[in-house]
């Protein structure tokens, strides 16, 4: 059977094939979009994947994606940025280096936000799922002003942490008003919708791209990061295909978005933020192409943004934003 989602006439079909992971559909079969994972919580029906609830009266938190490479000492505007939204010299940041496997990140990180200003900052590893249980490390999140995931291998993140009570509290608190952010493969694993991995290269293939549930703090994207450097529109372009309801946002290097709780893009740093709009798409090849052949996408929107220029992600409109203001001398 063809693990792809393909048409409307193959849905019946594909379900047969499929099992609910987090409240997402994921294929069970090791060929197609979506890359195979099952935990016990999922099987048992336990729903940590759904976004929290924003409660009357109150805003969720910023959401703070960055593409990998930010500067960190000499002009570190985003990193600086972050931790303002944090609360700045009242900031209390938890780091989790889980998607790294190298021994310094965390410690490192910790560094970088005390130099910036930070009140307290810790580092919370993960290396097993039972690490996630912890009722300290529970407690250590549930006290912070900012959580921020390095990056590293953002199917680490997934299946170390998805499904965890650690998972659900940071879509709790985020829903509550933390600012919530990470860099490269902690940028993608912020979305509902996780590019795990895929190829290089600008035309989108039915293979190109792998998808993995990510932490659920909202549904109205998908994130690739390292965008420019590494030459992921065709990734990324696959993705969409597969789920035109969300953008596409992909991050150069020491570049982030931005995301206010009204759901507005903002962009800094000195690269650029590639947005894709799906929402007009008019024709999609995707139910018709094998593994390794192109992909017929027409009615796509591209938008290039800079920094100071913005994208609302419920209205699916882009500004120039104080770019604008720059130009006229105003």
């Amino acid at each position: 059977m063809d693990s792809r989602l393909t048409s409307h006439s193959a849905v019946e079909e594909r379900l047969a094939g499929m099992t609910a992971f987090e409240g997402e559909w994921v294929s069970r079969f090791p060929i197609g979009p979506y890359v195979a994972m099952a935990s016990t919580e999922s099987e048992q029906g336990n729903q940590y994947m759904c976004p929290s609830r924003v409660h009357a009266g109150e805003q969720r938190g910023w959401i703070v994606p960055i593409g990998g490479a930010e500067h960190k000492e000499h002009d570190a505007r985003i990193l600086e940025r972050f931790v303002a939204l944090c609360g700045g010299d009242a900031a209390d940041i938890v780091v989790i280096p889980t998607a790294s496997q190298l021994p310094d990140t965390g410690a490192r990180y910790e560094h970088i936000f005390s130099e910036l200003g930070a009140r307290r900052v810790t580092a919370l590893d993960f290396d097993t799922r039972r690490d996630a249980e912890e009722t300290n490390r529970l407690q250590r999140i549930e006290q912070a002003s900012g959580i921020f995931f390095t990056g590293g291998n953002q199917l680490r993140i997934a299946t170390l942490l998805g499904g965890t009570p650690v998972a659900k509290l940071i879509r709790t608190r985020n829903a509550h008003g933390v600012t919530v952010g990470g860099t490269s493969a902690g940028a993608s694993i912020l979305s509902e919708h996780m590019i795990a991995f895929g190829k290089e290269g600008a035309s989108p293939t039915a293979g190109s791209v792998r998808l993995a549930p990510g932490l659920g703090l909202t549904n109205r994207f998908v994130i690739d990061q390292h965008f420019r450097q590494r030459d992921r529109l065709g990734r990324l372009l696959a993705a969409l295909a597969y789920n035109p309801f969300a953008v596409g946002i992909g991050l150069d290097e020491d570049t982030a978005a931005f995301i206010r709780p009204d759901n507005t893009l903002e962009v800094e740093g000195s690269g650029a933020v590639t947005v894709v709009d799906a929402s007009e798409l008019q024709f999609s090849s995707m139910d018709q192409a094998g593994e390794d052949e192109p992909i017929c996408l027409l009615g796509l929107k591209i938008h290039i943004l800079i920094a100071g220029a913005t994208f609302n992600l419920h209205t699916r409109h882009a500004s120039s934003g104080t770019l604008a203001l720059n130009k006229n001398g105003r």
